[in-house]
């Protein structure tokens, strides 16, 4: 199936950063249900943390050819393993495809998206890419915040230093497109990933 879109840029690259560990390189190259790779781990619970209509990213904006301030679909959401946040995922559709082509992902709630994109042989999906994500990327932002929220609920000093936000995450993203129109997901590995899959390997 012939793709539109692509979710690479001059940021975004199919080859993961140089200086990136192989469990991560692994994860950010994984084909598939990421939500199927973490149930691997443990229970998986989807949080819907904003759902509603807003404005692109301007590298989403830019891989999807949207006009300028034109308004898309936003659906964000935290993936936990055994109740802690592993990943923070970010979709966003063009307005007019989410009461179309795209108009599922609106009554998801709590079910993962993978529900929809991986049972149906019309969607096709874009090669993965990846990139470190430092406080300029809203990605990251978005993502620090789950970090900190356990260190906020704590009152303990040291409990509150283990969960410092890194100085960059790494993050991957695809474009899933079907009848030609997309749908971009941008997931960003949280810190308690790479401690689990280190522990993990560990063993």
């Amino acid at each position: 199936m012939s793709l539109r879109f692509t979710a690479a840029d001059a940021h975004w690259r199919v080859a993961p950063a140089p200086g990136l560990g192989a469990v991560q390189k692994d994860w950010l190259t994984r084909e598939g249900s990421l939500t199927a790779h973490l149930r691997a781990l443990g229970e998986v619970t989807v949080r819907v943390t904003r759902e509603g209509v807003a404005l692109p990213w301007a590298d989403e904006r830019a891989a999807l050819a949207l006009a300028s301030r034109a308004p898309v679909w936003v659906r964000e959401v935290v993936l936990s393993v055994e109740g802690v946040p592993f990943v923070a995922a970010h979709s966003v559709a063009p307005l007019a495809a989410s009461v179309g082509v795209w108009q599922a992902t609106r009554d998801l709630r709590t079910r993962p998206l993978a529900e929809l994109l991986y049972s149906d042989r019309s969607v096709a999906r874009s090669a993965l890419v990846s990139r470190r994500l430092t406080a300029r990327h809203p990605m990251y932002r978005l993502a620090v915040r789950e970090i900190a929220a356990p260190a906020r609920r704590s009152e303990s000093p040291v409990q509150k230093d283990s969960h410092a936000a890194p100085h960059a995450l790494v993050a991957r993203r695809s474009v899933f497109e079907r009848h030609g129109a997309p749908l971009m997901v941008t997931e960003c590995m949280l810190p308690a990933l790479w401690a689990c899959t280190s522990d993990e390997r560990s063993r």
